[in-house]
C-alpha cells in the first residue's frame, strides 16, 4: 500500500478524533451544567423543606400552647364544680345525717350486688 492509499483513512481518523473530542467535550460540558442545576435544585428543596419545618413547628407550638389555655380553663372549673359538690353533699349530710347514711349504705349494698352479680356469670 502506498502512502496516498492511506492518507484518506488517516483524514477520515482525524475527523472521527476530532469528533470524539468534541462530543466529549460536550458531554463534559453538559455534565458539568447538569451537576450546577442539581445542586441548585437540591438547595433550594433544603431551603424549602427547611422553611417548612420551621412553620410546623411553629404551628405545632401555638397549638399546644392554645391547648394548654383551654386545659387550664377546664381544670379550673372542673375543680370549682368539685368544690361545690363537695360542700352540697357536706351541707346535706350534716341537715340530715341518718337519711345521708341510709342513702350511702343503700348505694354501697347496689354497688355490692352490681360487682357480685358481674362476677358470678363470668365463672360459669
Amino acid at each position: 500500500m502506498s502512502d496516498n492509499s492511506l492518507n484518506p483513512a488517516i483524514k477520515e481518523a482525524n475527523k472521527a478524533s476530532s469528533s470524539a473530542g468534541a462530543a466529549l467535550d460536550h458531554a463534559e460540558r453538559s455534565f458539568g451544567e447538569a451537576a450546577a442545576a442539581a445542586k441548585s435544585h437540591f438547595t433550594d428543596t433544603k431551603a424549602n423543606l427547611t422553611d417548612a419545618a420551621k412553620r410546623i413547628e411553629h404551628s405545632l407550638t401555638q397549638g399546644l400552647e392554645t391547648l394548654r389555655a383551654q386545659t387550664r380553663t377546664y381544670t379550673d372549673t372542673a375543680g370549682q364544680q368539685v368544690d361545690e359538690a363537695g360542700r352540697y353533699v357536706s351541707e346535706r349530710v350534716r341537715e340530715r345525717p341518718i337519711t345521708a347514711t341510709l342513702a350511702g349504705l343503700g348505694v354501697g349494698v347496689l354497688l355490692g350486688l352490681l360487682l357480685a352479680g358481674n362476677r358470678s356469670g363470668h365463672n360459669k
